[in-house]
This record gives structure tokens, C-alpha cells and sequence, in this order.
């Protein structure tokens, strides 16, 4: 059975600034502890294929892939694709956001399947996903509601 995550957290920001600001794909890199860099390969309407790249691993090894998003304000979604898959099989993630009475509740779903070959099964990478998207939606989180408070 493929893999499949479902994490969401409230801030206490309003939702065109929390949209604004996790949108922003060349700020990732400040937004999000893991990604070292981000390049834009191409923007076509509300479409971005775009180059991600971590900080290295525990084991020194630095992952990069391409992806693209489509962003759809008016429905408050993204839907995202790895098309540089890696050990994926695939890798479909969809980003909501809705309006919440203390903020914005973002919510980020993860679809995907691990190749045979990974080093890890889809469980595995399951329970990664989920503990790793607590961690850089809390860091999102704290980052957007310090620049609500700063304003």
C-alpha cells in the first residue's frame, strides 16, 4: 500500500500572509530548516518547476530534485509533483488553507510510493514525512506569528 500523510497546524497569522509567506518558493530556504536552496527553472501562469536541495544528511549526502507546483489562491490549495522522483516511485503533495478563528489552518498531504530499490519502505518513509512535516510546520508556524507580532 503506498504512503500516505496527513498533517495540518493553526497560526495565528490571517490567511493572505500565511499563503504569502509559504508561497514565497525562494524564501524556503529561510522558511524551512531543511532546504539549503531553491532554484527557479520555470514559471508558467500559477506553475513552478522549481530545483530543491537539502543540507547535507547524518551521512553527509546532499539530496536535490525537481518539482513543480500549481498554485490555486482562489481554492486557498497548491498541488505539488516531484518530477525528479529519486527513490520514489512518485510524490504528489497537495497544501490547504483555510481561514480558522484564531488564524490560518495549513494543512500539507502527502501521497507517495517508495521504489523497490530505496532504502527505506513506504512505512518507513511514512513515519519520517510525519515527524519531519510537525517540525517545519511548527518553525513556519513560530516564524509567521513572530512576523505578526513584529509588525
Amino acid at each position: 500500500m503506498p504512503g500516505h500523510t496527513d498533517n495540518e497546524i493553526l497560526i495565528n497569522a490571517p490567511v493572505d500572509l500565511v499563503w504569502e509567506i509559504t508561497n514565497d518558493l525562494e524564501n524556503w530556504p529561510q522558511l524551512f530548516s531543511e532546504y539549503a536552496a531553491v532554484e527557479v527553472l520555470e514559471r508558467d501562469g500559477q506553475r513552478t518547476t522549481f530545483r530543491l536541495t537539502m543540507h547535507p544528511d547524518e551521512n553527509g549526502t546532499v539530496w536535490s530534485w525537481v518539482s513543480e507546483r500549481e498554485t490555486d489562491r482562489a481554492a486557498l490549495a497548491v498541488k505539488a509533483r516531484r518530477v525528479e522522483p529519486g527513490p520514489f516511485e512518485f510524490m504528489d503533495i497537495r497544501w490547504e488553507y483555510a481561514e480558522a478563528p484564531d488564524g490560518t489552518r495549513m494543512r500539507w498531504i502527502q501521497d507517495f510510493a517508495m521504489k523497490p530499490t530505496a532504502p527505506v519502505d513506504d512505512a518507513a518513509m511514512t513515519n519520517h514525512i510525519n515527524r519531519n512535516s510537525r517540525i517545519q510546520m511548527e518553525l513556519i508556524r513560530d516564524k509567521v506569528e513572530k512576523r505578526v507580532a513584529n509588525a
